[in-house]
């Protein structure tokens, strides 16, 4: 009885192991999942169906440890006998992928997981795991990474054009915020300019009254030593108030400009004397000038005084000495740029070693009356009436500065299209009046200023002249219009309601043959206006006046053709 108990036991045990058996081998091939099994005494593999397809090889195929040796990549092949090593010194888990190459050459991936076990001695015996093809499994994950690297490179490339739209927005955005600040400033230097230009204009009427009245009275007081001096004294002060008044002018752009052809190359080097005697014996002024350079249009007496100007601020700029660089340059401007429009120029460069200007005080340098010169050694013009007078000949004033670095200062004057005239030729010659070419002449004096028309018809009066004065030019075409005969009209030029250029105009139809004479301290003859008269540029001395009038009136003391003056 017993033993068939124990005989039942062992079937169901041995049944109970069969069904555990088939429920792993159902799980591993559910998973594909190669079973394997190594003795590490024998090197004998036992292996599995599915792991033999797992290596290429066909189920009922053999399928030795050797065999598994040379299905392996040999990239991959120490790597995987050092594992194997590993797991039997250590007793670690066994795990590592690797390629194996199959019989058509083909390269597969597999994972190997496998325990060590011992024996009852505690030896390692035997290397018991699993396999796994993962090949799709690691192509998915290439393919994945690569598409991961065209998304990244996509999103990169997306944020680039991004970024690049950003800068081109931020760069409009910067242009714009330049050029309304170059619009504020525009705006706020011709307004300046025009307060300028006004102040500057009744300064010289100012000018004139006390410049006319100063002369006639040191007629009358005889050889009073100390009275001359005074006069003298007040003369000189209201001359350099005179030279003053030109700067404002030259920086408000309204002053009166003989532009001719210039060759600049012998303006630079016929100023040399005068630029190394103004310096002192501290400074070195050198100059490069190349031979060959067009001529450009300017009035040459201007950039005479603006080159002496920009040397001087030079010297000053470098108190312990140094060397001032004076250089000329053929430029093409292809592109307009800012003031300068597309065309050829002749570049006047002006370079000390000075102690330079930092940002803040090159952007004020050549606004009116601003100066870093301490009180009483400038008046702040000097660069102002510059940048004026490059304005008025259509070009530019360029400063670049760094502080202990220096300063450089470019002229920029666009080139001439015409040729140098002799100066001995007259420009244009006016037919000489019908008036009687001496004796007293009677002048109709026309000015809105009754001090300046007391102050010239003084001036006349004395030169034995007989004066009717008119304080606008309504008034002045009545005397003109009631049959009154006149040898000669003088007018101002800037008045209310009817100026200089509207009188001579209406003057014309009344009595066409009249001499006229403007006097006016700058140009402003509208574009088009073309006024055959004599001009006279306030303030003006009696010696002037006289010569001018000697010119109207043909005088035998004062001959050559009268040169019109047109705007």
């Amino acid at each position: 009885m017993r033993g068939r108990r124990r005989q039942f036991d062992a079937r169901v045990r041995m049944e109970a192991l069969d069904e555990g058996e088939r429920r792993l081998q159902t799980a591993l091939a559910a998973g594909r999942l190669g079973a394997w099994e190594l003795d590490l005494a024998t090197n004998e593999l036992t292996t599995s169906a599915t792991f033999r397809s797992i290596f290429g090889r066909s189920p009922d195929e053999g399928f030795a440890y050797t065999d598994l040796l040379a299905s392996i990549h040999p990239a991959d092949l120490e790597r995987m006998q050092l594992a194997v090593r590993t797991t039997i010194e250590t007793g670690a888990d066994y795990s590592i992928e690797y390629r194996t190459v199959w019989n058509d050459g083909s390269t597969h991936w597999v994972e190997i997981r496998a325990q060590l076990y011992s024996d009852r001695t505690g030896r390692a015996s035997k290397l018991v795991g699993v396999s796994a093809d993962i090949t799709s499994r690691l192509e998915e994950e290439e393919h994945q990474r690569l598409l991961n690297e065209v998304l990244e490179e996509r999103v990169a490339a997306r944020t680039r054009d991004l970024e690049k739209a950003y800068a081109t927005v931020m760069e409009e955005v910067s242009q714009r915020e330049r050029a309304e600040q170059q619009l504020r400033q525009s705006q706020k230097m011709e307004a300046i300019g025009q307060l300028t230009g006004g102040v500057a204009h009744d300064f010289n009427n100012l000018l004139m009254a006390v410049l006319g009245n100063l002369e006639l009275l040191r007629k009358y007081v005889g050889e009073d030593a100390r009275a001359v001096r005074l006069i003298e004294g007040a003369q000189q002060g209201a001359k350099r108030g005179a030279s003053l008044t030109q700067r404002l002018l030259a920086f408000a752009r309204r002053q009166d400009l003989r532009i001719d052809p210039v060759d600049m190359r012998a303006l630079v080097t016929g100023m040399e004397d005068l630029l190394k005697r103004s310096v002192g014996s501290t400074v070195v002024v050198r100059t490069d000038v190349p031979d060959h350079l067009p001529l450009v249009s300017a009035d040459a007496n201007q950039i005479e005084l603006a080159l002496l100007n920009l040397v001087v601020n030079a010297r000053d700029a470098m108190p312990d000495g140094g060397e001032i660089s004076i250089g000329l340059n053929h430029v093409h401007q292809s592109v307009p740029d800012g003031e300068l429009a597309a065309g050829d120029y002749v570049v006047l460069s002006v370079v000390d070693q000075g102690y330079g200007m930092d940002r803040e005080t090159l952007r004020k340098a050549v606004e009116p009356f601003f100066s870093t010169k301490e009180l009483g050694k400038g008046t702040g013009l000097g660069l102002s009436m510059i940048h004026g007078l490059a304005s008025q000949l259509k070009g530019d004033l360029k400063l670049t500065s760094e502080l202990g670095r220096g300063t450089k200062a470019e002229l920029w004057i666009p080139v001439s299209t015409s040729e140098i005239t002799n100066d001995s030729a007259p420009i244009e010659v006016s037919v000489a009046p019908t008036a009687s070419a001496s004796g007293p002449k009677r002048i109709l004096l026309v000015d809105d200023d009754p001090l300046i028309a007391m102050s010239s018809a003084d001036m006349l009066m004395d030169l034995g002249h007989d004066v009717v004065e008119a304080h606008s030019g309504k008034e002045a075409l009545e005397y003109l219009g009631d049959g009154s005969c006149f040898d000669l009209l003088i007018t101002d030029y800037s008045m209310p309601g009817m100026t200089g250029a509207d009188l001579v105009i209406a003057v014309r139809h009344i009595v066409p043959k009249l001499p006229i004479l403007i006097a006016s301290g700058y140009a402003e003859l509208p574009p088009g206006v073309d006024l055959d008269v004599a001009r006279l540029g306030k303030p003006y001395t009696q010696d002037q006046l006289e010569r001018e009038l000697r010119k109207l009136f043909n005088d035998p003391v004062l001959t050559g053709p009268v040169i019109r003056n047109g705007p």
